[in-house]
């Protein structure tokens, strides 16, 4: 059984657009403590923007 670590949470992506897409995935804290911002793509105005990480 896998275990719920506390280097890696699950962390939520909202989209910069507005639009109220989300994207869910992990990071690794002692790698990356700040916030966390990427470009994916948002099908709702279907371009690439960036999502950045809520809390």
């Amino acid at each position: 059984m896998a275990k719920t670590s506390d280097v890696r949470p699950v962390i939520k992506l909202v989209s910069t657009a507005g639009t109220g897409y989300t994207y869910v995935t992990k990071k690794n804290r002692r790698n990356d403590p700040e916030r966390m911002v990427l470009k994916k793509y948002d099908p709702v105005v279907r371009k690439h923007v960036e999502f950045k990480e809520s809390r």
